[in-house]
């Protein structure tokens, strides 16, 4: 499994690499616009943070193949690092992807729904596709379903893409589309943070520590020579 922080706020971004083991960052146009910057400067400083190596998934905001491209060329010169251009899956978006993936820019599909529109952004080069889960969920689907069904998919004409489950609103979603098999998820600060809480972890912490104190003190495990 591959984690990836869903935010474009560095404070959170800088916790999540201090404590988790992150995989990426990605962002797209509104969580950009809601930190009130520079774009340029929120990218610039996010790839600073996680360095070159972290995956950062950065989407285009055109919906003209060839602005599409352009954007994403501009991306790649001024970002850098290893960079996937998000593109939405709609005709022009789908164009836009089979001209990047020969110009060797790496390509996460984004606002997905269906399996079928996954194998189309797939079988069009794109790396990653990413099914909205808690959205479908909204509209009386299932998420975790449509994810089993685009693995399927992929098996079944072995494809290398893979799946970068997206939208939660809750740890059960991250879990079921786990089970699923999906290859990575990409989750808010708040749904990172609550994947690791449980009450019997908090009392069993606290238990430890009191018995421990009871008998030695308050201390750490080490002895002073």
């Amino acid at each position: 499994m591959q984690y990836l922080l869903d935010t474009a706020n560095l404070d959170a971004i800088k916790k999540a690499y201090n404590f988790y083991p992150m995989d990426g960052v990605t962002t797209n146009p509104t969580i950009i616009s809601n930190e009130n910057r520079n774009f340029l400067d929120i990218l610039k400083d996010i790839r600073n943070i996680i360095g070159e190596e972290s995956m950062l998934h950065i989407q285009a905001v055109s919906t003209n193949a060839e602005k599409i491209v352009e954007e994403a060329e501009y991306l790649h010169q001024i970002i850098g690092g290893n960079l996937y251009i998000k593109i939405p899956v709609i005709p022009e978006g789908i164009k836009a992807m089979k001209i990047l993936k020969d110009k060797g820019i790496k390509i996460t599909a984004t606002a997905i729904f269906t399996a079928q529109q996954a194998l189309m952004a797939a079988m069009a080069g794109a790396e990653f596709v990413a099914p909205y889960v808690n959205r479908i969920d909204n509209i009386s689907g299932d998420g975790a379903f449509v994810v089993n069904e685009i693995l399927q998919l992929f098996k079944h004409y072995n494809l290398d893409s893979k799946v970068l489950a997206a939208s939660f609103k809750n740890v059960q979603q991250v879990h079921s589309v786990s089970l699923a098999g999906a290859q990575s998820v990409t989750v808010n600060p708040e749904i990172l943070d609550k994947m690791l809480e449980h009450p019997l972890t908090d009392w069993s912490v606290n238990q430890f520590i009191n018995d421990w104190e009871n008998i030695y003190g308050i201390g750490k495990l080490t002895l002073d020579v």
